[in-house]
């Protein structure tokens, strides 16, 4: 059975809370759901070497990645703006789903309804 995207910004708000953010103060939480239903999680993980930040989304990616999973079908995120995803997410994101559905939550619950496809119009591609 496939959870809901009411699920997923549920879950990515939860996993906001383990956001290590103590320079921007910006917490962000991500659910990826994958083609198998199973939902993969990240938060942001910030560094005094900026560069070396890793976003939620790409931490969602990521995990998904390490256990095997390479289609998705949702992905919700979680801040307290209701934030879109960085390029450099979006551009990971495109890679495995490039009409991806993205809920965006807002730190009051609020949702709004986007896609990767809105977000990231032309991707990059390799010849």
């Amino acid at each position: 059975m496939t959870r809901p995207a009411a699920d997923l910004a549920d879950a990515a708000q939860h996993v906001r809370l383990h956001a290590h953010a103590p320079y921007s103060h910006i917490t962000v939480g991500a659910a990826l759901r994958g083609v198998s239903g199973k939902v993969y999680l990240g938060c942001n993980v910030e560094n005094a070497s900026y560069g070396l930040t890793v976003c939620a989304e790409r931490n969602a990616v990521f995990a998904a990645v390490t256990a095997g999973e390479r289609e998705f079908d949702a992905l919700a995120v979680a801040s307290e703006k209701g934030l879109t995803p960085c390029g450099a997410c979006r551009q990971v994101l495109s890679e495995f789903a490039p009409d991806l559905p993205i809920t965006l939550v807002d730190g009051a619950g609020r949702t709004r309804a986007t896609s990767l496809a809105a977000l990231l119009p032309e991707p990059p591609q390799i010849f």
